[in-house]
């Protein structure tokens, strides 16, 4: 269960990131997308914030949020 709570995270850390334009846009908005899902979900929210930045800061790169 825990696996799909941190997958969910990326993929919604993703999708919000996707309206920035620069990368440490959407790090930022990935970052905050994810403390706040792992906060819902109590998980730690520092290893959500972790990872919704790597995602939001990737994601045009891997075509997600183009």
């Amino acid at each position: 269960m825990r696996k799909s709570i941190l997958i969910l995270a990326l993929v919604s850390s993703a999708a919000l990131a996707g309206c920035m334009s620069t990368d440490g846009e959407r790090a930022l908005a990935g970052a905050a997308a994810g403390a706040v899902v792992a906060d819902a979900t109590d998980n730690n929210v520092l290893t959500g914030a972790a990872l919704g930045a790597l995602a939001g800061t990737y994601c045009d790169d891997a075509g997600v949020c183009n």
